[in-house]
């Protein structure tokens, strides 16, 4: 007969491996902000649509975490997705196959990059009602980021960011683009507290050059009702084109005067705005 001791010993690598199928299978759902039924899980008749929402470029899924707060207060299941950042036709195929877990209504919210993400996802998609744009980008048809960037003056990301060459399959070489860490605050986040903004910094996720040199083939805002929150202090995305792309989409448009980490600085602003949505598109 073993003894006590040996008898933990034992079981101590079978619990160590459980430990660690268990952190695989949360780290599988990082993505994953929920509220209420999981994503797959059937909605009642008349509940509220399922909020998913899509971080933009130099951020990541906990750029929303004060917005999916005030959500889940008032009875929204959440999602935040993990937006791959290598372009918007990839980008909106990964989010596709999140959507298509969803049961029920949906209300797309995409932040800066996120915005032609969603409007590439959201085409043809009955389940999607609103889409709500969070400083930015409203691409039609054949326009990227880049040249949306460039269409009115003001932003000075260029001259903050930090190029990293990688290596695709093919043997090719693609280029990821960080914002440099002293720069990250002023250029990305100045009206958020500098400790937080530092830490946003350090897990900033870089987006693909390519990805914002990408043509958008489809624009979803031209068939699904939008809404637009303008971050008037943008240093990423001028507001004069923030302004353009959404009065060009019809959205209802909602400024506040916010760097472009908005859903950070201005949680309850953003939130409300995506409420709007989700009301709207129940009635």
């Amino acid at each position: 007969m073993m003894s006590s001791s040996s008898l933990r010993s034992d079981r101590r690598p079978r619990l160590r491996t459980a430990a660690l199928a268990g952190l695989v299978a949360v780290g599988a759902l990082g993505a994953l902000a929920l509220s209420g039924p999981a994503a797959g899980a059937s909605a009642p008749a008349g509940a509220k649509p399922t909020v998913v929402l899509e971080h933009g470029a130099f951020a990541e899924t906990s750029s929303w975490n004060r917005v999916i707060e005030r959500l889940r207060k008032d009875g929204y299941r959440v999602i935040a997705a993990a937006n791959p950042l290598r372009g918007p036709a990839a980008d909106a195929a990964a989010l596709r196959s999140l959507l298509d877990h969803v049961d029920g209504p949906v209300v797309l919210v995409g932040h800066s990059y996120g915005g032609s993400v969603i409007s590439t996802a959201a085409a043809g998609d009955t389940k999607v009602k609103a889409l709500v744009y969070v400083a930015a980008f409203l691409p039609d048809v054949g326009e990227s980021a880049l040249e949306l960037t460039g269409k009115f003056p003001g932003s000075t990301l260029p001259d903050t960011l930090d190029p990293v060459p990688y290596r695709l399959p093919d043997g090719t070489t693609g280029t990821d683009l960080y914002i440099k860490a002293g720069k990250y605050h002023h250029q990305f986040a100045a009206d958020v507290p500098a400790s937080a903004a530092a830490l946003m910094a350090a897990t900033q996720r870089p987006i693909a050059q390519a990805a914002l040199e990408e043509r958008a083939a489809v624009a979803a805002w031209k068939a699904i009702p939008s809404w637009a929150v303008i971050a008037t202090e943008d240093l990423n995305i001028p507001p004069a084109a923030q302004r353009f792309m959404a009065k060009r989409a019809h959205s209802r448009i909602t400024e506040v005067r916010a760097s472009h980490s908005v859903a950070v600085s201005h949680p309850d602003v953003v939130a409300r705005v995506i409420e709007q949505a989700a009301l709207r598109s129940r009635s």
